[in-house]
């Protein structure tokens, strides 16, 4: 799924700065994903393109200043560049890779983690203004970045070079950038997640869920009955968010954690395989070369030499 920009000229210019921005303050820590003294607030650089990087993703905002990324979340392809922000909204199995970078025109961008209880004091506040429309959505989504969310951003950003200001200046820029999203496009999936007894709620309660627990058998009629859902309801619903299905999301969070197992554990990859739930060996080695594009030896050596 591509996004395209509408007149870009509009923001061009607070993109620079923004860019100059994360260029200045990632230059000396080199690629990947570094923290601020903002505590929501990452910064991330990379100068060359890279691999799929397979993760549970928690909800975030994600906005690009310069470069392009993808972000797959099964089969459905979502990619977004300079001036475009990506919103997750429930706990999500992603994979993301850069796509554009190169050394003299790194990939730029910020990530904010959202504070769900601050989004939900908020929502409270405007709930007569934002209506009450509730449809499933996808948990996941790209969206231009209008001039508003874009200078909240850059003066949030500008933040780091005066520390001192940071504790008090920085919470009311980050209801701001809540403000923005919450008006914005993908505003109806950013409200959903921060209302009290909203379906994406309750789904997104059902999946933490599955995580406390996914290397255990699973019920899905269970599963429904306490977010309060009818089997078939939850079902539609859930897959609706989540572009799977309950069994098929307990599933690559096995994967994830076997994997990381293998690789951080030196665990071999029969052992991996009990650790998380999986009865058959052979199965699982299916299924890791499905998701992983490789068996997990095979899988692993490659991590560990790249």
């Amino acid at each position: 799924m591509t996004v395209e920009i509408s007149n870009p000229d509009v923001i061009a210019d607070r993109c620079q700065e923004l860019a100059k921005l994360v260029m200045r303050h990632t230059e000396s820590n080199g690629n990947g994903i570094h923290s601020t003294a903002i505590a929501q607030l990452d910064l991330t650089r990379a100068d060359t393109v890279s691999t799929a990087l397979h993760n549970v993703y928690e909800p975030i905002l994600a906005i690009v200043v310069q470069g392009r990324k993808e972000a797959l979340l099964g089969e459905e392809r979502y990619q977004y560049g300079a001036a475009q922000y990506l919103i997750v909204s429930v706990d999500l199995p992603l994979s993301g890779f850069v796509v554009e970078a190169t050394p003299n025109k790194p990939y730029l961008g910020l990530k904010l983690n959202l504070d769900l209880m601050q989004l939900c004091d908020l929502v409270a506040q405007m709930s007569s203004s934002l209506g009450k429309k509730e449809n499933s959505v996808r948990g996941v989504s790209v969206s231009n970045a209008d001039a508003g969310l874009f200078e909240c951003a850059l003066r949030l950003v500008k933040l780091l070079d005066t520390p001192q200001h940071i504790p008090m200046l920085a919470p009311l820029m980050i209801r701001e950038l809540y403000y923005r999203l919450l008006v914005g496009e993908q505003g109806e999936a950013v409200r959903q997640i921060a209302t009290s007894g909203s379906t994406m709620q309750r789904i997104a309660t059902a999946i933490k869920l599955i995580q406390a627990k996914f290397t255990q058998p699973m019920r899905i009629e269970d599963l429904a009955r306490r977010v309060s859902m009818s089997t078939s309801s939850f079902h539609q619903h859930f897959k609706q968010v989540t572009a799977m299905s309950p069994l098929q999301y307990q599933k690559q969070l096995r994967l994830l954690e076997a994997r990381r197992l293998m690789l951080a554990e030196n665990a071999d990859a029969t052992y991996a395989a009990y650790r998380v739930g999986y009865e058959s060996p052979s199965q699982f080695s299916r299924e890791y070369s499905r998701l992983f594009g490789a068996p997990p030896i095979r899988d692993i050596e490659r991590l560990r030499t790249a």
